[in-house]
């Protein structure tokens, strides 16, 4: 039979540290009750981690018709160090972080050429991720540089790896190298694992 203590405040006896329960015990909050935190509070929820930021320290010459991987060499942060800035430029899922993660990502080319193409799209375990494709067209009126963010939620299991692409390029069948990237603007992959999804 469960009793009931009836009291205003909890203090603790001695020192500034006061434990509810014992581990493995089960404290419940039940319906209907506000719980109200005016100070600080630790170890509740998640933190949207592993998280990284990478993007490019200068520009990337992209050739006509074919996917390109973007050197992402710089990381503005890495949570969990799961961001190879050197060789792959990807980012791998941790041992035992797999869930749904959030992506943003970017790219801005340089001076398309007329009837020109340019398409973002993230790879996964080295395949296509169709979802995230992302692709834009300049008439054949207009020459001028293209700026696409896109963004997309994954699924990833643990050791899965995601890896940006672009691929740009003429329908009429011409055109050159083009290049991704200027000192304003350069590309950009952006990750965190969701919580509470």
């Amino acid at each position: 039979m469960a009793s009931t203590i009836y009291v205003d405040k909890l203090d603790p006896q001695s020192g500034t540290a006061l434990e509810i329960g014992t581990s493995g015990d089960t404290i419940t909050i039940p319906s209907g009750v506000t719980f109200t935190n005016n100070g600080t509070a630790t170890g509740f929820g998640g933190d949207n981690t592993p998280s990284f930021g990478a993007s490019q320290s200068g520009t990337q010459s992209v050739g006509t018709g074919s996917w390109a991987k973007v050197t992402l060499d710089t990381e503005d942060w890495d949570t969990n160090s799961a961001f190879d800035n050197s060789t792959n430029y990807r980012f791998t899922v941790p041992s035992g972080e797999g869930g749904k993660y959030l992506f943003n990502y970017g790219g801005y080319l340089v001076s398309m050429t007329t009837n020109g193409y340019f398409q973002l799209q993230l790879y996964k375990n080295g395949s296509e991720l169709r979802a995230s494709a992302h692709r834009s067209y300049m008439s054949s009126t207009a020459t001028a540089s293209m700026n696409i963010t896109a963004s997309i939620c994954v699924s990833l299991a643990a050791a899965d790896y995601i890896e940006f692409y672009v691929i740009q390029g003429n329908t009429d069948g011409g055109g050159g190298a083009r290049t991704l990237g200027n000192s304003d603007y350069k590309a950009f992959l952006t990750g965190a694992k969701l919580i509470g999804v």
